[in-house]
């Protein structure tokens, strides 16, 4: 019997599940999602390849937890970090910041190669999860009209733009010229949906 990972059956599924899921995320960056088997993804996240049977039926089901599972987390935390702010316009710049913060797209849209590989039902779950993020973006922006921090808008047209703008946009890693661009990032969202904000040098 293999060995148990953690104190009890739930917490080694859970861990192996993590393994799984951060030798995908790596395998991606590294190969991108066609070029990756599920034997690599085992043998990179040290476990034995029945065990991923154990989790996932193939492919594409492991992919789809593992947006979920960064889902959830990122959600989780841009929520616990927009609690903590009442203006409507602040909010908006956290959640700019938060989108250039990530270091991987798991709950947009997929890009031209995801959507080349992924079927159809696949690709319907991936855009379930745009929905969540897009949900939180829907929030601050109906404040910020109710409040009067923007002006009347139609939502439905004003949340895909900004998130169609921000997960297009690549970001510096580090430095002074990464801080320069989610200023001015912040800066462009913000005049997008009609905020009076000043334009950063």
């Amino acid at each position: 019997m293999p060995k148990i990972i953690g104190g009890s059956l739930h917490e080694h599924r859970e861990q192996t599940r993590q393994k799984l899921f951060a030798a995908l995320s790596t395998l991606m960056a590294e190969q991108g999602f066609d070029a990756i088997t599920l034997a690599d993804i085992a043998h990179a996240a040290g476990v034995g390849r029945t065990a991923v049977y154990n989790h996932f039926p193939d492919k594409e089901a492991l992919l789809l937890g593992f947006i979920t599972h960064e889902t959830e987390q990122y959600t989780a935390t841009l929520q616990r970090a927009l609690d903590d702010i009442d203006d409507p316009v602040e909010q908006l710049r956290a959640y700019v910041r938060a989108q250039a913060q990530l270091k991987r797209v798991y709950h947009v849209a997929p890009g031209p190669e995801l959507r080349t590989v992924l079927s159809r039902g696949s690709q319907a779950r991936v855009r379930e999860h745009v929905v969540v993020v897009e949900q939180l973006l829907r929030q601050i922006l109906a404040a910020g009209v109710a409040s009067g921090a923007f002006p009347e808008q139609d939502l439905d047209v004003t949340v895909p733009l900004v998130n169609a703008c921000l997960s297009g946009r690549g970001v510096a890693e580090d430095g002074p010229a990464r801080e320069r661009a989610i200023a001015q990032t912040e800066a462009f969202v913000l005049r997008a949906v009609g905020a009076a904000v000043p334009v950063p040098a």
